[in-house]
């Protein structure tokens, strides 16, 4: 699906040319109107021809994004998101190896649908939650059988800046031990993670 669009703005019958981009959890304009819409208050979305119509707050909005894409963006904007559970690939079945506290409600609530979970032994599926380099090296040591195995790790880490682990801290450290990254998910409003595999050889021929 198209998540940017040049087109025409009306935003209270005032008209602009925006650019609109759908960057979850926001829809932005930027251009002759400039805003940042959150998905959750956006109120009676709703297609209207060629034109995508809804609510914020005490406004009313419409972006002239031609039928196709209206459709399209009306059906994105009111689908429900994906659980977490779902997201980290967590279901009734799933084994889950838990490295660390899992100390965030949202991750707690995916645990909970996962067949059992547990700190040691094996699983089919890893969950690393970690706050500085030192615990991301522990994690990779303690978890190396199980990743040579190719069982899937999610490095689940504080998103934002000023933390002592980055993305890049993560991505480089992982990708020296042989695993490669195949997926990023937001956790919370704090955490954000990450999910590593082994690397595949290289085919022989």
């Amino acid at each position: 699906m198209g998540r940017e669009a040049e087109c025409t703005c009306e935003w209270n019958g005032s008209s602009a040319n925006v650019k609109a981009l759908i960057e979850p959890p926001d829809l932005i304009l930027r251009g002759g109107i400039k805003r940042r819409i959150p998905f959750a208050e956006m109120k009676h979305i709703r297609a209207d021809g060629d034109t995508l119509r809804f609510e914020f707050g005490k406004d009313k909005v419409a972006l002239h994004l031609g039928s196709t894409l209206t459709v399209k963006w009306v059906q994105y904007l009111t689908t429900p998101p994906p659980s977490l559970a779902r997201k980290l690939g967590i279901t009734g079945s799933t084994i889950v190896r838990m490295v660390g506290k899992p100390d965030d409600e949202a991750l707690l609530e995916a645990l909970a649908v996962a067949q059992s979970s547990a700190g040691k032994g094996p699983g089919d599926l890893i969950l690393a939650r970690v706050n500085t380099p030192s615990e991301l090296s522990r994690a990779l040591t303690t978890t190396a059988e199980q990743l040579d195995r190719g069982v899937p790790i999610w490095f689940i880490y504080p998103k934002g800046k000023g933390h002592p682990l980055t993305e890049n801290n993560v991505r480089s450290t992982a990708l020296a031990a042989g695993i490669v990254d195949t997926k990023v998910a937001a956790v919370s409003p704090r955490l954000t993670a990450l999910r590593f595999v082994k690397r595949r050889a290289p085919k022989s021929f």
